[in-house]
């Protein structure tokens, strides 16, 4: 039997913003995708996958999982002693879930009492994203659950706040001008870095007080415009974002992108915002004119992932 696919995620809305209470809106991205599978472990890249499944069901025997959400970690460890791996081309470091959806497919297969996605209720998809937390937390550190979760469901989720999330129909995308796209930065990211670079900046309170009253403003705003499929005040608060966030998150911006990011703003024909923590890997672009945006970012590698 073969084990089912996980996709990758991309965080439309809230990247950091989510940590301190904003909204966020996080899609699946079917384009990248991974599963556990049986090999001989003949190649590198399964032989290295294996091996850090090793280590990962070492780390999963520590947690304190709730009743609801026991693993069978003997079964893992012993299918990962029979050539188990994690068969994947979704990119490390680019802020697309290659740690979510492994964590994901880890819970479906082994997690003792089998859930139905289709069925969760509201109160257990939060209780999920907490478990998700903790047993991702071995590639980051710190978690909010939220990358395995949509991984797991495989549908677009509303973070309404820290206590509340639901699943949520995304506008249907039509083949119009405008498109959401990524540009590829040429440079793989670290999240670990990057979140300690904004917990740095929250000790300081001009800092905090502009992301509560103009980012999570923006993002927010973002958000049900976007769910409304109401363009015009979209974009106009999308601007607002994207500029808040060259200001602000400067550090979190690949030095190949500072130049492209700016000539968007300027020039209004696209908007550029964080996907992920940044420091590399992807970068969201927005337009009403994909032709133009497209024109204007030439040389960078870039994949459209809506249109409208």
């Amino acid at each position: 039997m073969t084990n089912p696919l996980f996709y990758a995620k991309i965080i439309l809305f809230g990247e950091y913003g989510m940590i301190e209470d904003s909204q966020g809106l996080v899609v699946p991205y079917s384009f990248y995708k991974g599963t556990l599978k049986f090999s001989d472990l003949a190649s590198e890249f399964e032989l290295n996958s294996n091996r850090h499944l090793q280590k990962y069901s070492d780390f999963l025997t520590t947690l304190d999982l709730s009743d609801d959400f026991t693993l069978d970690i003997e079964s893992l460890k012993n299918d990962i002693s029979n050539g188990l791996f994690f068969d994947s081309n979704i990119p490390q470091g680019y802020g697309v879930g290659s740690s979510g959806a492994l964590v994901a497919a880890i819970f479906e297969k082994y997690s003792v009492s089998k859930l139905n996605p289709d069925n969760i209720s509201k109160e257990n998809l939060k209780k999920l994203k907490a478990v998700f937390g903790e047993m991702e937390s071995y590639f980051h550190g710190k978690s909010s659950g939220m990358d395995p979760l949509i991984c797991y469901m495989n549908l677009p989720i509303l973070i309404e706040n820290k206590e509340n999330l639901d699943r949520v129909s995304i506008p249907d995308g039509e083949g119009g001008k405008g498109a959401i796209f990524l540009i590829d930065s040429g440079i793989t990211g670290e999240t670990g870095p990057m979140i300690q670079i904004f917990f740095e900046k929250m000790k300081t309170e001009g800092f905090r007080k502009t992301l509560k009253e103009e980012f999570i403003r923006y993002n927010n705003a973002c958000i049900e415009a976007f769910l409304k499929k109401d363009m015009n005040p979209f974009f106009r608060n999308l601007k607002k974002l994207s500029h808040w966030a060259y200001e602000h998150f400067r550090p979190m911006i690949p030095e190949s992108i500072f130049n492209i990011w700016k000539k968007g703003l300027d020039s209004n024909a696209y908007y550029l915002k964080l996907c992920g923590s940044g420091g590399g890997g992807y970068i969201l672009g927005f337009t009403q004119d994909y032709e133009k945006a497209e024109k204007m970012l030439d040389g960078f590698q870039k994949e459209v992932i809506y249109r409208f």
